[in-house]
């Protein structure tokens, strides 16, 4: 199992340390394509998985997801939590022993999902389906002091319902001083590029791990394609996901980073609960509250 770099108690005293600084942007990799977010002093969370519900559904079957990573934090723990999002209906970005226990901890939070899939929710969480704030793509919503823009995701295609609304998105969180993009799921699509470039991302979560058809799952970027991706759209940094948490799916890390280097494409690994802090100016740093300094990685200049 590898172990969190910030987990519990302490990964919740360096989220209350973050306050203090509410000029900045701060996240926090929770693990597969989970992110806790600060920005514009408020928290939103995108996909959590912090459950062991997929490894209990697949115990003993032919497809045993077998976690990888250990679990940073309790749901029910996190709280301050004004938006939380779905990209799609797969449990490890719509789990309901995820969601129920954040949901009693933040009974005001708001969740975002495809409007596609608002019956499907529904369902899993046994919630009124008024609840939930839906988007296709090419939509926006005020949620908090943000705006949400849906854009399509691929996985492994841009897939639609019979009334043409997707099934899967990312989205693009715009705030007062940042801008951040969360992929959702997706390999590359036919103009992914143009939805992606009149926003002037600050920083995106991009999957790696890839496509490989005896996995039996729908796949997602290389390690390449994202970095690849990140810098034909001008992102400032970019942060891999969707990786250590299942041990039949997942990649190594090093494509992406070779490639991030390569084309001078500012990136961080994080660790399980560790966090991210940039700042508009050069002190940008990586770790818990001791602020230590980036791990890889440069600024780039706009």
């Amino acid at each position: 199992m590898i172990p969190a770099h910030q987990k519990g108690d302490a990964l919740l005293d360096d989220i209350a340390h973050t306050a203090r600084a509410p000029d900045a942007l701060h996240a926090w990799w929770l693990g597969q394509s989970g992110f806790l977010v600060r920005m514009d002093g408020a928290l939103l969370l995108f996909d959590p998985y912090l459950s062991d519900s997929l490894t209990k559904k697949y115990a003993g079957t032919d497809t045993e997801h077998i976690r990888m990573s250990e679990i940073p934090i309790q749901p029910e723990r996190l709280s301050g939590i004004r938006m939380v999002t779905s990209t799609h209906n797969h449990t490890d970005h719509l789990d309901a022993e995820t969601l129920l226990p954040l949901r009693q901890s933040n009974p005001d939070m708001q969740l975002v999902i495809p409007e596609a899939n608002r019956a499907f929710v529904a369902n899993r969480l046994g919630c009124d389906s008024r609840w939930p704030v839906g988007l296709d793509a090419g939509e926006q919503a005020a949620v908090g002091p943000w705006t949400i823009h849906a854009v399509p995701a691929a996985h492994d295609e841009v897939d639609r319902d019979e009334a043409g609304r997707c099934r899967y998105l990312g989205y693009i969180v715009e705030g007062e001083r940042w801008t951040v993009f969360h992929s959702g799921d997706t390999r590359l699509y036919p103009r992914q590029k143009e939805a992606l470039r009149p926003f002037a991302v600050d920083l995106a979560f991009l999957p790696i791990n890839g496509y490989r058809p005896e996995r039996g799952v729908a796949g997602n970027l290389w390690g390449d394609e994202a970095a690849h991706l990140a810098a034909s759209c001008d992102m400032d940094w970019v942060v891999p996901c969707h990786y250590d948490m299942f041990t039949f799916n997942t990649e190594p890390t090093e494509l992406f980073e070779a490639t991030c280097e390569a084309l001078g494409q500012s990136y961080r690994m994080l660790q399980g609960g560790e966090r991210l802090t940039l700042r508009h100016t050069a002190e940008n740093d990586a770790g818990g509250a001791d602020g230590s300094a980036p791990r890889h990685g440069n600024a780039k200049k706009r």
